[in-house]
């Protein structure tokens, strides 16, 4: 008989979720044994690393969501942790630009977004603008937002891993979640059982969460995100340069963005994936998860549930390099277009439908119950609130499980 590996806690999952969610542990009880099962061989290989490291102040998102609770704090912790760390921390803030009259009106409706959810947020004028960063172009006014910064999401992620392995957290690398039955979790590299089990899976959290009967009328649709990079040319942006976003959709639209060592990419597309880890080429095709995908993005296209028709025309559209880059032209005054000529590396959202109402979920969707919890929609800014969220998990969700 195949030994069974015992811990208090088991964590699917080393991205920036899961791995908040250790320390967060091992702060409440320190005397508790936790492992996390990761699939890949190393921490933060998906999303949680392929991120854009922005840390967002929190005014996009309507007070009565998670999102808007945790944003906030999570910003100041993350930098606080960046800060003990010494983990580098761009300050370079974050202006929101108007087209025209009407996306005039969106930078109010953020404004007021931004002051019910307490965050440092104002509404400028021009001549402030032009302070601020002279090739912002904007309508009239624009929203500045000083506490949104940057971070390298991999080296937070690596710091995280360094400090629960010192704190004695068992971190398996390459051992993929098979099933679970009779309370016994099987893997590729053995069997493990625990008191509790916490899901924080990313792109596989919908499908795991099922095997416990929750994720009901609910599949994660993965959306590519891809950022061209400035090359060689010393550019002269000084701060993140963001359109008014459609509210009615969990995407920010194309935007330039300041790296932590002050790279300028712009980006990011939304491209509708075709299976999970849909990254390049055929890299990690799976067809159960490709015809499964098709047929709900087909739904989608049919129905052109949110606008689905035009948003997935229009990512089609950002293939061609200076058609994407024409997208932000109207952001900036001076910025060579030419310049970016280079794609990074793509990230993949894990975005969870509703296969009933044929809408993408807006906000963080957390199920569970005595003997699990499962992370379904961490999507952004899960990066930035991930110390906030953590703790509001471990000391509500969880706790009132295990009471």
């Amino acid at each position: 008989m195949s030994k069974i590996y015992q811990y208090d806690y088991i964590i699917i999952g080393a991205g920036i979720i899961g791995l908040t969610l250790a320390k967060e542990l091992m702060s409440k009880y320190p005397q508790s044994t936790i492992a996390i099962l990761e699939k890949e061989e190393d921490v933060a290989k998906h999303a949680s690393g392929l991120n854009s490291g922005v840390l967002h102040a929190g005014f996009y998102y309507t007070s009565d969501s998670l999102k808007a609770r945790f944003c906030v704090q999570g910003n100041q912790l993350m930098k606080s942790f960046c800060k003990e760390n010494n983990i580098p921390v761009n300050q370079c803030g974050k202006v929101v630009v108007a087209a025209n009259a009407e996306e005039l009106q969106g930078l109010y409706e953020l404004e007021k977004r931004g002051k019910k959810n307490g965050v440092d947020v104002e509404l400028i004028e021009l001549d402030r603008l032009k302070e601020i960063d002279q090739n912002a172009k904007t309508y009239q006014k624009a929203l500045y937002s000083p506490t949104t910064a940057s971070v390298d999401p991999k080296l937070v992620c690596s710091k995280l891993k360094n400090i629960l392995i010192e704190q004695g957290v068992q971190i398996n690398f390459s051992t993929k979640w098979k099933r679970i039955k009779n309370n016994i979790i099987y893997t590729n590299k053995g069997q493990y059982a625990c008191k509790f089990l916490i899901n924080a899976a990313g792109l596989y959290a919908d499908k795991i969460a099922k095997q416990f009967g929750f994720a009901k009328n609910r599949i994660i649709i993965p959306f590519r995100g891809n950022y061209l990079v400035y090359g060689s040319k010393k550019h002269s942006i000084k701060t993140h340069i963001y359109p008014v976003p459609n509210l009615l959709n969990p995407f920010l639209g194309v935007h330039y963005t300041l790296t932590v060592n002050n790279k300028l990419k712009l980006g990011p597309t939304s491209t509708p994936a075709f299976w999970r880890e849909n990254y390049k080429g055929l890299s990690r095709f799976n067809l159960q998860e490709f015809l499964q995908i098709i047929y709900y993005e087909s739904k989608l296209f049919l129905f052109n549930s949110f606008n689905f028709r035009r948003l997935a025309i229009s990512e089609i559209k950002k293939y061609n390099r200076k058609s994407f880059v024409r997208l932000a032209k109207h952001l900036s005054h001076n910025c060579d277009p030419t310049s970016f000529d280079t794609w990074s590396k793509p990230g993949i959202r894990a975005q969870l439908l509703n296969t009933k109402t044929l809408k993408l979920e807006m906000d963080f969707i957390v199920e569970g119950d005595s003997n699990s919890l499962h992370i379904l929609n961490a999507v952004s800014p899960a990066f930035t609130c991930s110390f906030a969220f953590a703790k509001y998990l471990v000391s509500e969700k969880l706790q009132k499980t295990i009471d």
